[in-house]
């Protein structure tokens, strides 16, 4: 493939809801423009895009693939995102990379969470949006009863280009309503036909094209309801200004799997997608905060944004670019923003689907993969010294869901830490570390799915089979009462013998770590050996009498004792401060408590009911409500942590994708007593199982 100017290259995110059939319209595109030779499939396990193994097994996408094809002189890079929730990081790393969003709608079901997320996402980020209805060749689906479901929940902008014409319950006939042709499709092949009704059928669609270049601008608004007809130049330079500045959204029809009006999306998007050289320029910050416009220039110093990175034990890691401004090459002498130190770059290259090709550069506005960049993480911004200017990284979703890491294999504890770090560099979605109180490594990702591919990659790259499980809450105890209690530690052994005698005063009080005083008088406890008494307590405290989790919120003063002048010793007043932690703990009445969070849920009007009844059932209390705008709530509460583990799983079905959640921890409360038994008999069990 030859180098393009900024000025030919269409950056196409592909995004939608699962099933609408992203993947297959990359193939058919992919394939009418020559990119491939053959028309692959997705339940064959076939298409350029879906090359992962997971993605073959499962039969969907679940990364962001990239694959450039050549349409009419313009370079089109397609960035394929996956649809399914649980691998959103994927469109957020196409939606970076791209200068537009082709959102692709399944004929049958129409708009759905896939498309408003879809569309949610490049509004975020400023970019056109297009539409391509899919599978029209399904005698379910219906191309008008979409287009009014489009325009219901994206308002007037939405602006048809290319409807179908139904003959015999099928769409083989496409026309565009722009240029007034229909076309026949056979194997692909577009044939011109002739329709004397044709203008007849297009007047009520081209109401929604007038509709559309009236939000343009003002002058078009005010020519439009004044009842003044636009000209056919208007139409045009209005539709195409119009998309570029996303005052409009096109939509485009056909069937992915036949190769119907698949030419006919390609020829809009070379005519109507912004390109690189429009989208490109971006404003970044130098050192001091102060903001750089950075434009898509071939002959500027070079800057590029890493966008997304694949981490792989044996081909090593290749980081994919945007290139915002200059050239990206062999002899290109860059710096990580991130990091400040010198990055080198060995070669370029231009990827399709798993296929790499050795390109001599990559050019302003363009996309490409570095290999082997050490140190160099996605979102870095990677640009030359005499520039130095940071540039937005990936803005990626919250992990949802947390589980524990258990190996299958005794002793792979590291290989499998080490391993899920190495996965964590391609998808930053993934969150791993050590819970130090429970002793159990933490996985935390997007939903059930994500983790059990996490899981699947594990053991395809690195050799590690694990499994998952709900991990352990980190609770803590206190006492309730105040006591006073002796601890006295006497040994004799032959010579010198270990003697330590010490009260001590436990009460409960507000702060967290424990809190050690004294008050001992007429040195009935030498000064020499307080530290000792403190040491013995603390290592005390680091298990409490009910479950042997942390004891917070005590107060432990030494008030009395007693010594020998030859045989005390810190090690002996250590161990009489423990027997008194031993005996008064249990006496001062301890109680367990739990990790109380604050949930902040925010969902659809329809299911808040639902949503709240929900929360109650995991003993949380509702604080509030707030508007979230465009028919959703804000459900402020407070919950236990251990009732939360499954939450994200419950929301998803009960809001349909629709809701989204964060939940943070608040502080500690005591556990209610059916509750506290459980905890206690599990942690005597796990005791148990690790003597």
């Amino acid at each position: 493939m030859k180098q393009y100017e900024a000025g030919k290259i269409r950056n196409i995110a592909l995004a939608g809801h699962s099933g609408a059939g992203k993947t297959s319209l990359a193939e058919a595109m992919l394939f009418l423009s020559g990119a491939s030779g053959r028309l692959g499939k997705v339940a064959e396990g076939s298409t350029v895009t879906d090359f992962d193994p997971e993605e073959i097994r499962r039969k969907t996408s679940v990364a962001t693939a990239a694959a450039p094809l050549e349409w009419k002189n313009t370079k089109i890079n397609l960035l394929d995102a996956p649809g399914l929730f649980d691998f959103e990081g994927g469109l957020c790393e196409a939606v970076r990379a791209a200068d537009s969003v082709l959102i692709t709608i399944s004929g049958r079901d129409g708009v759905d969470v896939g498309t408003e997320k879809a569309a949610a996402a490049a509004d975020r980020s400023g970019l056109s949006k297009i539409f391509f209805v899919n599978g029209l060749c399904d005698e379910s689906a219906d191309f008008y009863k979409v287009f009014e479901n489009l325009k219901a929940y994206f308002g007037p902008s939405v602006c048809p280009v290319v409807v179908p014409y139904i003959q015999d319950g099928r769409a083989n006939i496409y026309v565009n309503v722009l240029e007034y042709k229909a076309y026949e499709y056979h194997g692909g092949k577009a044939v011109d036909v002739k329709m004397p009704d044709m203008g007849a059928r297009l007047d009520g669609l081209r109401t929604a094209i007038y509709e559309a270049v009236a939000e343009t601008s003002d002058e078009m608004f005010e020519k439009y309801f004044s009842g003044e007809q636009f000209t056919p130049e208007e139409v045009i330079v209005g539709i195409s200004e119009g998309v570029k500045s996303g005052a409009v959204s096109p939509v485009f029809c056909g069937d992915a799997l036949l190769l119907n009006g698949i030419d006919q999306l390609l020829n809009g998007l070379v005519w109507l997608a912004p390109a690189a050289r429009d989208k490109a320029a971006e404003t970044g910050v130098d050192a001091d905060g102060n903001p750089v416009e950075i434009g898509a220039d071939e002959n500027a110093l070079p800057a590029a944004v890493v966008f997304k990175t694949v981490a792989d034990p044996f081909i090593g890691k290749l980081s994919y670019l945007k290139a915002v401004s200059g050239k990206i090459s062999g002899e290109s002498q860059l710096v990580d923003m991130r990091t400040g130190e010198p990055v080198r770059v060995g070669k370029t290259l231009a990827v399709c689907g798993k296929k790499q090709e050795d390109v001599p550069y990559i050019g302003a506005g363009d996309i490409g993969a570095v290999p082997k960049l050490q140190g160099v993480k996605t979102g870095d911004t990677l640009c030359s010294p005499a520039l130095r200017v940071r540039l937005a990284g990936v803005d990626y979703p919250s992990p949802t869901l947390s589980m524990a890491v258990v190996p299958k294999n005794r002793g792979e504890e590291d290989k499998a830490a080490q391993g899920i770090v190495r996965l964590e560099e391609e998808d930053p979605t993934i969150r791993f570390r050590t819970n130090r109180e429970t002793h159990q490594m933490i996985l935390s990702g997007m939903g059930e799915q994500h983790l059990d591919v996490v899981a699947a990659r594990l053991k395809k790259k690195f050799g590690v089979e694990i499994a998952l499980e709900k991990p352990r809450i980190a609770y803590r105890e206190t006492i309730r009462k105040r006591v006073r209690v002796q601890g006295k530690y006497k040994k004799q052994t032959g010579g010198h013998g270990q003697y330590g005698d010490v009260w001590v005063e436990f009460e409960p009080c507000g702060g967290g770590e424990m809190e050690f005083g004294e008050r001992v008088v007429g040195g009935a406890v030498p000064k020499n050996f307080f530290p000792a008494v403190e040491k013995g307590l603390r290592e005390s405290a680091a298990k409490g009498p009910l479950a042997g989790y942390p004891v917070v919120g005590l107060r432990a003063t030494l008030y009395d004792g007693s010594y020998h002048p030859v045989d005390s010793s810190e090690m002996a007043f250590k161990m009489a401060a423990n027997l008194a932690y031993k005996a008064g703990m249990p006496q001062a009445g301890p109680v367990l408590l739990e990790p109380i969070g604050l949930l902040k849920c925010t969902v659809p009007d329809s299911c808040m009911g639902d949503v709240m009844g929900e929360i109650n059932k995991r003993r949380g209390r509702v604080l509030g409500m707030n508007p979230a705008g465009k028919g959703t709530q804000t459900i402020e509460a407070e919950a236990p942590e251990a009732e939360m583990h499954d939450f994200s799983t419950y929301l998803r079905q009960a809001a349909q994708g629709r809701g989204s959640f964060a939940f943070e921890f608040a502080r500690y409360e005591e556990t209610p007593p059916q509750v506290a038994r459980k905890v206690m008999e599990e942690a005597k069990k796990v005791q148990g199982s690790e003597t």
